[in-house]
């Protein structure tokens, strides 16, 4: 899969359909710009640097954070306390996502061109 241009996406808040897991500490940030959204699901993850993640969406909703204009509350007030897997999205530690096919509308529209064109 080549590398995916999110500046292109005519969908560009497809991605945030189901939410984010989000560092502990990122979302006490996020929490004192007084926005809309809410955090969910607390759990310790030894892979966030808090060492604790929460999620920005209730079980299979869009992120809570996503606004009825399908932007980013967060981006729109300060692209600085946007969710680092919110920036990294489609790449996960330098790699396409497990959750690219599900959640990416480029990668779904690369792979449906591809189908065609075989």
């Amino acid at each position: 899969m080549k590398k995916i241009d999110c500046v292109k996406c005519e969908e560009q808040s497809s991605c945030c359909s189901f939410g984010a897991w989000v560092d502990l500490e990122e979302a006490k940030k996020i929490s004192t710009l007084g926005l809309k959204g809410i955090f969910y699901h607390l759990e310790p993850d030894k892979d966030f640097p808090s060492g604790y993640r929460v999620g920005t969406s209730y079980e299979d909703n869009s992120c809570s954070f996503l606004t009825v204009e399908g932007l980013c509350a967060i981006h729109k007030i300060d692209y600085s306390f946007k969710p680092a897997h919110c920036k990294e999205f489609p790449y996960e530690n330098g790699k396409l996502s497990s959750m690219v096919n599900l959640l990416c509308a480029q990668a779904k529209l690369k792979k449906k061109t591809k189908k065609i064109t075989r």
